[in-house]
């Protein structure tokens, strides 16, 4: 089994590279492969709702979304990590994220499917829970179990060393960890027990204007 984190800093070792990291490494404790993917520094452009996913099942701009995509599709789980800017996600994932899950959708193949997933958020002071909140909206409309911890998955300090020193926030990575660990392990053995999985219905998509 193998857990994708995406780290939406710009900093590839920086403050919310230390949560997810601390989170991995409780992972593998639990015999979880995990990898970190980076969004990187390059500008990240926004959906231009084009409608190119629709047709080709890829998004127009070739970039850092569709190479997530293609390894999303092989992925068991998630964790969407990000800094705390103006009391909300990063600009970079939030673009990212808006064109994974709208391509995603969109082109009817749904590689998220009933994989869980968490958010994780890191800031010097505040703006951590707005920001916890927007992440986790990806999550919910897109039919994926949210794995929670003993407290909001956030981390605190301006450095990487002031996230050290944050015992809490590192605790609450590690019990993100187990508890993600723990439900893919009960999803497999359900899997092998032939418990189906729910009965999917055709979208019905209702506008409040008729």
């Amino acid at each position: 089994m193998k857990v994708l984190l995406v780290n939406g800093s710009p900093h590839a070792k920086g403050c919310t590279y230390t949560a997810l990291a601390e989170v991995a490494k409780t992972l593998n404790e639990e015999h979880i492969t995990t990898e970190i993917f980076q969004i990187g520094t390059k500008p990240v452009s926004g959906c231009i709702a084009c409608g190119h996913c629709q047709k080709y099942g890829t998004c127009v701009f070739d970039d850092c979304v569709n190479e997530f995509v293609a390894l999303a599709k092989d992925a068991d789980g998630f964790v969407f990590g990000s800094p705390v800017h103006y009391a909300a996600a990063s600009g970079a994932i939030t673009s990212f994220l808006d064109r994974v899950f709208y391509s995603n959708a969109s082109s009817g193949q749904n590689v998220f499917y009933l994989k869980p997933a968490a958010c994780v958020v890191s800031a010097r002071r505040a703006g951590t829970t707005a920001a916890f909140e927007q992440l986790n909206k990806y999550l919910t409309i897109s039919e994926m179990p949210v794995i929670s911890s003993r407290y909001w998955n956030m981390v605190h300090g301006i450095s990487p060393d002031d996230v050290k020193k944050d015992l809490e926030g590192l605790q609450v990575m590690r019990i993100l960890g187990r508890n993600m660990a723990w439900f893919l392990k009960c999803k497999e053995a359900g899997i092998k027990a032939g418990i189906p999985f729910p009965k999917q219905e055709e979208h019905i998509a209702t506008n409040f204007v008729r």
